[in-house]
């Protein structure tokens, strides 16, 4: 079956959304996992604030109608978001300050959503445990600090290649080789690649070549299969790539890839395990 575009409706808590699916079938992690990447839009000004409590230092205030993602839970009544400005805090899960919206689920993007309405869901929750694993040790760094030729046995920052080392090591104890380059031409030896970005799974591991502007034209006479790669990160699926590229970008972050040079340097993907 196909579980993709499917979003969780950000009201229910854990405890109701256990009484949902069949007994013993749901487990805290896929409570996590089902509510990460889903969309909420502002129905009320709330706060963005460093830790889920009302006494945490107020980052800034969220207006009415901005849309954020959703990280995961933080117990029942916070989530962690990255907002508009990929600025990752906490907010009230309340429905009083939040709703969900037809947000990052794509037919063409490749995610995979499960949804509280289909317990059998459940046990394909979006997807390979071992892919999700990776996602989850790759999520923990989110802001951390952008350093070109960054230490690989540091987490205090990251380039491109050594955060994607680091979310693999963390989670399965693989070793990705160094850079990017030696990183694609692994991904290239375990199997088939793709050079449309739309064809790719969640989990698969993306590369593109250098920067030449932001319009699809600076891109056109380019022969991508004689470019060298220049960056690499995390395909979740839904059009969205968790990576880090610059300070300026917010370090560790999620960027949208269709309709902007993301998507005009992609050279190809695929997975690594």
């Amino acid at each position: 079956m196909n579980w993709k575009s499917k979003i969780i409706t950000l009201g229910v808590t854990a405890t109701m959304l256990t009484a949902s699916l069949t007994a013993g079938a749901f487990t805290a992690s896929v409570s996590a996992a089902a509510v990460e990447y889903s969309k909420a839009k502002v129905i009320w000004g709330t706060n963005l604030r460093t830790s889920p409590s009302v006494s945490a230092d107020v980052i800034r205030q969220l207006p009415k109608g901005e849309t954020v993602t959703i990280l995961e839970e933080s117990g029942s009544e916070w989530y962690k978001v990255q907002d508009s400005a990929n600025q990752t805090g906490y907010i009230s899960s309340s429905t009083k300050y939040t709703e969900a919206i037809e947000g990052s689920g794509s037919d063409s993007g490749g995610s995979d959503y499960i949804s509280t309405s289909d317990p059998d869901a459940v046990s394909t929750a979006k997807g390979s445990t071992s892919v999700e694993k990776v996602i989850t040790a790759g999520m923990k760094y989110l802001g951390t600090p952008y350093e070109y030729g960054a230490n690989r046995a540091s987490t205090a920052t990251f380039d491109c290649s050594s955060f994607v080392r680091r979310a693999f090591l963390d989670a399965l104890g693989v070793k990705l080789p160094s850079d990017s380059r030696q990183q694609g031409d692994y991904v290239k030896s375990k199997g088939k690649v793709q050079t449309d970005w739309r064809k790719l799974k969640r989990g698969d591991l993306m590369y593109f070549m250098s920067y030449k502007g932001t319009k699809a034209s600076a891109y056109g006479a380019v022969n991508k299969g004689s470019q060298r790669i220049t960056h690499t990160g995390i395909y979740l699926g839904s059009g969205k790539i968790l990576h880090t590229y610059s300070d300026a970008g917010g370090g560790v972050t999620i960027s949208d890839i269709a309709g902007n040079h993301w998507e005009y340097r992609f050279l190809f993907g695929g997975s690594a395990l």
